[in-house]
């Protein structure tokens, strides 16, 4: 831990010959920056075995605050000991910035492998936010790509209810990625079908990318028909135009023959009705 330390932290936080002094866990404030919000009660409770039966091997990282002491890095173990039922821990007292604080306390649970892939994404959007730096000098502090860095960000996308179905349900980081694909109000219901059919990674994939072949189609003809609408309207009326004007014509021709022809045309309703009378003495 103290050549992590040495290297990862800032010039103040060298620990090399620093003193140890034990405190009382209730003198310890957690740390404001705390990207971690759950601690798994079952490796808890592993760790505060250990610590039961070896006591507490790496001390904790503080700092005096408004004449109290702030933890820095270490809540696990803070935690456990209290499991654990100990009164102290041992800690190293180091001056330390806000930002400084806060990026210790990110490294430190980003160096964890039990951190869920929206825990790390938040510690990494902390990272940046707290110390006021971009993606870039982010994926230089954790020695990783920006990429990486603009992936894990992508994520939090996700509302928290999505994330919590992604993690309960056991869904990989690459079935979150094909749900960001999807827009933020079919979401969920992409996600739900991601769950009941147990999905893999491939076939949830497959699904998203049918799914945005049938939302295109969908929109597709829907446009269509908005377009088309107007059209077919006026279509149908350029046919019943040339309609009327045929049986006007018809009138007209059998007219010119010496026939005593009649024609009516009456309209209620949206309702077009055409009479034609023709006299029966036009032909004896």
């Amino acid at each position: 831990m103290e050549e992590k330390m040495k290297n990862q932290g800032r010039g103040g936080f060298t620990l090399a010959a620093s003193p140890v002094i034990w405190l009382k866990n209730d003198e310890i404030l957690p740390n404001p920056s705390q990207p971690r919000h759950v601690f798994s009660d079952k490796a808890l409770g592993a760790l505060a075995d250990s610590v039961s039966r070896h006591g507490i091997l790496e001390p904790l990282i503080v700092r005096r605050q408004d004449g109290k002491y702030e933890l820095i890095a270490g809540e696990r173990r803070l935690r456990a000991a209290a499991i654990a039922g100990l009164d102290t821990v041992p800690c190293i007292i180091r001056e330390a910035t806000d930002t400084d604080s806060a990026e210790l306390a990110v490294i430190e649970n980003l160096q964890r492998e039990d951190l869920d892939m929206f825990e790390e994404a938040e510690a990494i959007r902390s990272l940046i936010e707290v110390c006021r730096i971009t993606q870039e000098t982010a994926a230089a502090h954790l020695s990783c790509s920006q990429s990486y860095v603009a992936n894990k960000l992508r994520l939090l996308k996700l509302d928290e209810e999505q994330r919590r179905q992604v993690i309960e349900n056991g869904l990989s980081e690459r079935h979150a990625r094909a749900l960001l694909r999807i827009a933020d109000a079919d979401r969920s219901t992409v996600l739900g079908e991601f769950i009941k059919r147990k999905m893999n990674v491939a076939a949830a994939e497959e699904y998203v990318e049918e799914y945005l072949r049938e939302k295109v189609k969908s929109e597709s003809s829907r446009r269509a028909e908005k377009l088309g609408s107007p059209l077919r309207r006026k279509l149908l009326s350029r046919d019943l135009r040339l309609f009327f004007n045929s049986i006007d014509k018809a009138v007209e021709s059998v007219r010119s023959c010496g026939i005593d022809i009649e024609e009516r045309r009456t309209e209620s309703d949206g309702t077009t009705v055409i009479e034609i009378t023709v006299k029966q003495k036009c032909f004896t």
